[in-house]
C-alpha cells in the first residue's frame, strides 16, 4: 500500500470554507470587555515573569478558559466567531499585556483559519470542539537539519496502515503550552504532510531549549519526535502545498507577529507614561517643574504615540485587506484580493517595525539612568520588538516589493531555511 492510497480516504478532496460567522460574533468592545480581566492578570506578572523566565503555562491555560483561544471558532462550535479584524485587535490588546502570548499561540490560531477558508482538509468539528472546550495547539515545523531549503528531515511513514513520526525540529513554538501539535513532515514519496500529535504522547519531547534574548517565554524551543505512533485520521498529505502558489495563510501568520509587536510598542509607551508620571525629581537642564510638565519630555511621549498609532494602525489595515481576500475564497476576485492582502502585509511588516523598534528605544530618552532599572524592566519591550522583528527579516521583504512594483514580480509565499546548493558548494540559509 502506497502512502497516497493509505491517507487517501482522508484527503481526497478539500472542505469547503467554512467563513467565521460574523452576523452572530460579539463586536469587538464587548469581547475586549469580556476578556479584560484575564488581560489585566497576564499584563500585572509580566514584569515578574520576564524577569524569572517563568513560562506563562497558568496565563495560557486561563486564556484558553475565558475562550480567548477559541475567538474565531464559529459560534455553532462553541467560539466566539469574531471577524479578522477583531481578532487582531483583541491580539494586539493581549499583545500589550504580553507579547510572548500572540506569539505562541500563532500556529493555533492558524490552525482554526486554515479550517475556516479550506487550507486545512477533512472536517473541522472534532477540532473545533476540542478548541472551543480548551485546547490549544502548538507548532513544529522549522528544522535546523542539512535538508535543502523547502525540504525536510522529519518523516512520516504509513506501514500496514500504521504511521511513525521522526524527526526533530527547532523554534516549535508554543508546543510546550499545548495539548496538541501540528508537525510538517515529508513522506516517503517526497511529499509534504501535516501530522496532529498529543503533546504528551509516547516519543514526543519538548524541550525548553529557546535561548533568545527576547520573547523568552514563548516556549519557541526543539522538540524530538522518536517514532511517535500516529492515527490515520491524524495525518493530511498536503497536496500542492509549499510550491509558492498565492494563500492568505503567509499574510494571516505574518500578522500576529505584527500584532505582537504592535502590543510591544502600546506596553513601551504605556510603561513610559508610568514611568515619566511617577518621576518627582527634575535634571538641572530641565524646562518643567516634574518631568510630566518638561515640555522636551511632552514631546518624546507625543512623538512615541503617534509611532505606536502609525503601526496598530498598518497592522489592522492589513487585516481588513486579508478578512476581504479571505471572504473571496472560490470566487474569481479571490487571487487579485490575496495579492493585495499580501502586499499590504509586507508593507505593514515594513513600517511597523521600523516604528516599534524606534518607540522601544527612545522610551529611554524620557528619564535618565533610572529608566534600566531591573526591576522596571523596560529593556523587554526592545528585546522582544528586536527578536519578533527578526521574523522573515524586513531586508528581504523591502526588495520583494521593490522587485515587484518596478519588474511586475511575483510576491513570495513560502517560506522556509536550509541548506542552498550552488555550483557544487552548499551553503547555510538566513533564518
Amino acid at each position: 500500500m502506497t502512502f497516497a492510497s493509505a491517507v487517501s480516504a482522508d484527503t481526497a478532496s478539500p472542505t469547503a470554507p467554512m467563513h467565521a460567522e460574523s452576523p452572530a460574533a460579539p463586536p469587538y468592545a464587548e469581547l475586549r470587555e469580556r476578556f479584560a480581566p484575564v488581560l489585566a492578570h497576564i499584563a500585572e506578572g509580566a514584569v515578574e515573569r520576564d524577569r524569572t523566565r517563568r513560562l506563562p503555562h497558568e496565563e495560557v491555560r486561563a486564556l484558553a478558559e475565558a475562550g480567548f483561544t477559541a475567538l474565531t471558532v464559529p459560534t455553532s462550535y462553541g467560539g466566539s466567531g469574531a471577524d479578522i479584524e477583531t481578532f487582531f485587535r483583541l491580539l494586539i490588546d493581549l499583545g500589550e499585556a504580553d507579547s510572548n502570548l500572540p506569539q505562541l499561540l500563532r500556529a493555533h490560531f492558524a490552525f482554526v483559519n486554515d479550517f475556516l477558508v479550506g487550507i486545512e482538509e477533512g472536517d473541522p468539528a472534532d477540532w473545533f470542539t476540542r478548541i472551543a472546550q480548551g485546547a490549544v495547539f502548538g507548532n513544529a515545523s522549522h528544522e535546523r537539519s542539512s535538508a535543502v531549503v523547502g525540504d525536510l528531515a522529519t518523516t512520516v511513514t504509513a506501514t500496514d496502515g500504521e504511521y511513525r513520526l521522526s524527526g526533530e525540529k527547532h523554534y516549535s513554538t508554543g508546543s510546550i503550552f499545548a495539548d496538541w501539535i501540528n508537525v510538517s513532515a515529508r513522506t516517503p514519496d517526497g511529499g509534504r504532510a501535516r501530522v496532529t500529535v498529543g503533546s504528551t504522547a509516547a516519543g514526543v519531547d519538548i524541550r525548553d531549549d529557546w535561548d533568545g534574548f527576547g520573547q523568552i517565554l514563548t516556549g519557541s524551543g526543539s522538540t524530538l519526535f522518536t517514532d511517535v505512533s500516529v492515527p490515520a485520521t491524524h495525518v493530511r498529505v498536503l497536496e500542492g502545498r509549499g510550491d509558492g502558489a498565492p494563500t492568505t495563510q503567509t499574510s494571516f501568520l505574518q500578522l500576529v507577529l505584527l500584532a505582537s509587536l504592535a502590543g510591544a510598542g502600546r506596553a513601551a509607551l504605556r510603561d513610559g507614561i508610568d514611568f515619566v508620571r511617577s518621576r518627582t525629581r527634575v535634571y538641572s537642564q530641565g524646562s518643567g517643574a516634574s518631568a510630566a510638565a518638561d515640555p522636551l519630555v511632552q514631546q518624546v511621549v507625543g512623538r512615541l504615540s503617534a509611532k505606536v498609532a502609525s503601526a496598530q494602525d498598518a497592522v489592522l489595515a492589513a487585516a481588513r485587506a486579508l478578512a476581504a481576500a479571505q471572504a473571496a475564497v472560490g470566487t474569481e476576485d479571490h487571487e487579485r484580493l490575496t495579492d493585495a492582502a499580501e502586499l499590504r502585509t509586507v508593507q505593514a511588516q515594513i513600517t511597523a517595525v521600523e516604528d516599534v523598534l524606534s518607540v522601544t528605544t527612545e522610551l529611554f530618552e524620557v528619564g535618565g539612568a533610572s529608566a534600566t532599572s531591573r526591576g522596571r524592566s523596560l529593556d523587554r519591550h526592545w528585546r522582544n520588538a528586536r527578536t519578533l522583528s527578526s521574523h522573515n527579516p524586513v531586508i528581504y521583504q523591502e526588495r520583494a516589493i521593490g522587485d515587484r512594483l518596478l519588474n511586475g514580480t511575483d510576491l513570495l509565499y513560502f517560506w522556509s531555511t536550509g541548506q542552498e546548493r550552488t555550483g557544487g558548494t552548499t551553503q547555510t540559509a538566513s533564518r
